[in-house]
C-alpha cells in the first residue's frame, strides 16, 4: 500500500509520483487487498460501483487517511456506508477529521505551494513551509473574533493566493467558507452570502482585469453593509481601521496574519460536517446554497485529482477559474495532492488569446485546466501554443464549463501538443467534482469524456428508466457519492433538495428498486466502450417532432465556423402544437451574416448531424446570456419567448441582463 505515514515521512508520501501512475498502483491495492480483478479500467470502475464499501475504503487506505482522523477506520462494510440510500447516505459514519489536514501533511515539501499572477504580471508565491503558519495565524485571528465550527466566514475577492489561505484558515477551525468573485455587485454578492449570516467577510481592494484597474473598495464596504451580523471585515490590499464607528472590527489581512498561532492543529469535526457552501446559479429565484463536507470533498478530490488525474509534488496545477464557480474548490484540490497550484486574476483573453499560454509555459504548468470557449478563441485566433511557447512540461489539459467539441480536441493535438491526453469533464457545484471525463492510460476520443469516474453509478436512462447504451437517454446515477450535498441550506425538511435531484416522475413500472436516483439533467449517451458523450441540459430539449435533440450537438458543428463567435439555439413551443427552432450567434470582427453563411450553417448542421436539427432561422444577436459561470441561459430564454409571464430571472446573476429585454422582444416580433 502507498501512502502517507502518520510521522509524515516524505519518502512514503503519496504526494511523491512514483514510476507509475497512481492509478496503477491503486489498481494493484485493491486485487491483492480485496481479490477484486481489475485487469482494465472497465473492470476497476464496474468494481468500484458494485461494491462502494470496499472501493471507498481501498481509497481511504491507499491515501492512508487514518492519519488525519480521530480513530481508526473500523473493520466492516458499515463502518463505510452506513445508509446507502439516497437522498441522506451516510458515509463513514463516526469519522472525525478535517479538509486541511490533507493539505499540510505536504508542508516539508520544497518550493512553493501557492503561486499568484496578475494581470499586470506581478507575481507572488507562498511556499508549502510558510503555509501551516500563515494558516494557523490567520484561524487564531478568525478565532479571536469569535469564529468556531459552523460559523460562517464569507469572501468577496477575486482568485488570489490570500483567497486560498482564507478558505485553509477558516476550514481549520471547522467554520464554513463561501466565496464569490468579485465580478458580482455588491447586491449580487449579498443575494448569495447574505443567506448565511456570516460573521466575517474577506475582501479585496480590487484587481485588474481586460486592462482595467477594478477598485472595489467601495463595493467591499456596501456588501459589508449588507451582512448585518458581521463581526469583522478583513481586507487585502486596502486601508483597514481596527475600529469602524460600531460597525464589524476592521482588520488589515496582513496584520491578521503576525497573531501567535502557536502549535494550532485543525480541528476534527465529523465526516459530513459542513466544509463550504457553493450556490447554484440563481438565474430563475434565490440560488440555492448546496452544503458539502469535509470527509466527502477529501475522498472524491484525492480520487479525481491524485488518481484521475495523477496528480502529485511533481505537477503545477493550473485551472483558470473564479471564486463563484466550483472550479476554483477543484483546483484548490490540487494541494490535497501534494501539487503546486496557480491562482490568476485576470481575463483569459487580455490581452489576446494567447495569455494563458504564456502563463503555462512560464510556470511550467504541467496540468492545465480551461473552458471550451478559451480554446476556441485561441483557434480562432490562430494561435500556435505548441511552436510559440515551450509547453514541455505539460502533459494533460482539462475542460469543462460546457461539452468540449470534437474538433477542439483535434486543434489541440495539432496546435498545442501531438498526443496531449485531454480531460473533458462533466460535473457540477452540486457534487462539486467531475461524474466523468478523462483518465490517465485511458485512449482519448475527441468529442469523448473518456470514463465514468471510479464509485459514480452513471448510467444513461430512457423515460421509463430503461438503461440505454449508444442512445440518448437522461443522465442518472444510480448509487450514492460521498461528495453529494450534505443538505442545502435553510433547507429543514429536504423538500428543495429532493426537488433538485430526486423528484423526477419516470414513465411506465420500472423505478429503481432500491429507491430515487440521482437525475442530473443531462441528455448523455454511454457508448459501448464506457465512454460518454453529453448532449446538453435535457430541461433545455429540443423536441422537434417528438424527437429529442441536444443543443450541444448543435453548437459543436456551428462554432466550428470561423465567422461564428458563439451560438444559442431555442425550441419554443407556440400554439396549436407548432414549434420554433432559432439559432441565435454572434460574430467574430468583420464577418456578416449573409444569405450565404446562413446558408452554409444549414449546409453543415444537416451534413454533420441530420435535417431535423436544422434550425428553422438564423439571426444575429447582440449577445448571448450566460450565468456568471458561464453557463447559456437556454431555459429561462426559451421561457421568455414562448411568452410565459411567470418567468423571473434574477439580474444579478446574469453577465449582461440587458439582453434579456432583445430576447424577449424576439419573441413578441415571431410569427407563429
Amino acid at each position: 500500500m502507498t501512502g502517507a505515514s502518520r510521522s509524515g515521512d516524505r519518502q512514503t508520501s503519496t504526494a511523491l509520483r512514483a514510476d507509475e501512475p497512481a492509478m496503477d498502483r491503486f489498481r494493484r491495492l485493491v486485487e491483492d487487498r480485496f481479490g477484486a480483478r481489475t485487469a482494465d479500467y472497465d473492470e476497476l470502475w464496474s468494481w468500484s460501483v458494485r461494491q462502494p464499501a470496499q472501493f471507498w475504503r481501498a481509497l481511504w487506505e491507499f491515501f492512508d487517511l487514518d492519519a488525519l482522523a480521530a480513530e481508526p477506520l473500523a473493520e466492516g462494510d458499515a463502518a463505510v456506508l452506513g445508509d446507502a440510500r439516497m437522498p441522506g447516505a451516510q458515509w463513514f459514519p463516526g469519522i472525525r477529521l478535517n479538509y486541511v489536514s490533507q493539505v499540510l501533511r505536504h508542508a516539508d515539501l520544497p518550493g512553493a505551494a501557492i503561486v499568484g499572477l496578475d494581470e499586470a504580471g506581478e507575481r507572488s508565491e507562498i511556499a508549502w513551509s510558510e503555509l501551516p503558519g500563515m494558516v494557523a495565524a490567520l484561524a487564531t485571528t478568525l478565532r479571536e473574533q469569535g469564529i468556531g465550527p459552523g460559523d460562517v466566514v464569507a469572501a468577496y475577492l477575486p482568485d488570489i493566493p490570500e483567497a486560498v489561505v482564507a478558505f485553509l484558515a477558516t476550514a481549520s477551525l471547522g467554520a464554513i467558507w463561501s466565496g464569490c468573485g468579485q465580478d458580482y455587485a455588491p447586491q449580487g454578492a449579498a443575494s448569495r452570502l447574505g443567506q448565511l449570516h456570516p460573521k466575517v467577510l474577506f475582501s479585496a481592494a480590487g484587481y485588474r482585469y481586460g486592462g482595467k484597474d477594478i477598485d472595489k473598495r467601495s463595493d467591499s464596504a456596501e456588501l459589508a453593509s449588507l451582512l448585518p451580523e458581521l463581526v469583522a471585515h478583513i481586507t487585502i490590499g486596502g486601508d483597514a481601521d481596527t475600529v469602524s464607528d460600531g460597525g464589524p472590527a476592521r482588520i488589515d489581512y496582513a496584520d491578521a496574519l503576525t497573531t501567535d498561532a502557536g502549535d494550532a492543529e485543525p480541528v476534527l469535526v465529523d465526516f459530513d460536517h459542513p466544509l463550504w457552501i457553493l450556490f447554484s446559479s440563481g438565474t430563475t429565484g434565490r440560488p440555492k446554497g448546496i452544503v458539502h463536507g469535509h470527509g466527502g470533498v477529501v475522498v472524491e478530490h484525492l480520487k479525481a485529482g491524485a488518481l484521475h488525474g495523477d496528480l502529485s509534488s511533481d505537477d503545477v496545477f493550473f485551472w483558470q477559474t473564479a471564486l463563484s464557480w466550483m472550479m476554483w474548490n477543484y483546483q484548490v484540490a490540487g494541494l490535497l495532492c501534494g501539487a503546486r497550484i496557480i491562482c490568476y486574476s485576470g481575463s483569459p483573453l487580455y490581452p489576446d488569446a494567447d495569455r494563458l499560454w504564456q502563463i503555462v509555459a512560464d510556470e511550467k504548468v504541467t496540468y492545465f485546466g480551461t473552458s471550451p470557449g478559451q480554446l476556441q478563441a485561441s483557434r480562432k485566433a490562430g494561435l500556435e501554443p505548441g511552436r510559440d511557447h515551450d509547453l514541455s512540461r505539460l502533459r494533460a489539459l482539462g475542460s469543462t464549463g460546457s461539452s468540449l467539441a470534437a474538433d477542439l480536441f483535434t486543434w489541440v493535438d495539432d496546435h498545442v501538443k501531438g498526443g496531449l491526453p485531454i480531460s473533458s469533464i462533466s460535473g457540477g457545484t452540486d457534487i462539486v467534482s467531475a461524474f466523468a471525463g478523462g483518465s490517465i492510460g485511458v485512449p482519448v476520443v475527441p468529442g469523448e469524456l473518456s470514463v465514468r469516474y471510479l464509485g459514480v453509478a452513471l448510467q444513461s436512462w430512457a423515460p421509463d428508466g430503461t438503461p440505454l447504451v449508444g442512445e440518448v437517454g437522461e443522465l442518472v446515477v444510480t448509487a450514492p457519492m460521498p461528495s453529494m450535498p450534505v443538505h442545502f441550506w435553510d433547507d429543514p425538511d429536504g423538500t428543495r433538495y429532493r426537488s433538485a435531484y430526486f423528484d423526477h416522475e419516470w414513465e411506465g413500472p420500472t423505478a429503481h428498486p432500491d429507491g430515487p436516483v440521482w437525475r442530473h439533467g443531462d441528455w448523455v449517451t454511454v457508448t459501448e466502450r464506457g465512454s460518454l458523450v453529453i448532449h446538453g441540459r435535457s430541461d433545455a430539449t429540443l423536441n422537434r417532432h417528438g424527437i429529442r435533440m441536444g443543443s450541444a450537438d448543435i453548437y459543436e458543428v456551428v462554432e466550428a465556423l470561423d465567422e461564428i463567435a458563439e451560438a444559442f439555439v431555442l425550441g419554443v413551443d407556440g400554439p396549436g402544437g407548432a414549434y420554433w427552432m432559432p439559432l441565435f450567434v454572434t460574430l467574430v470582427p468583420d464577418a456578416v451574416l449573409d444569405d450565404a453563411l446562413t446558408a452554409r450553417i444549414a449546409a453543415a448542421v444537416r451534413d454533420r448531424l441530420s435535417k431535423r436539427h436544422v434550425p428553422d432561422e438564423v439571426i444575429e444577436a447582440p449577445g448571448i446570456p450566460h450565468t456568471r459561470t458561464g453557463k447559456k441561459l437556454e431555459v429561462p430564454v426559451t421561457a421568455i419567448l414562448a411568452g410565459r409571464s411567470e418567468v423571473n430571472i434574477d439580474p444579478k446573476s446574469v453577465d449582461d441582463y440587458s439582453l434579456i429585454d432583445w430576447y424577449a422582444e424576439q419573441g413578441r416580433a415571431h410569427h407563429w
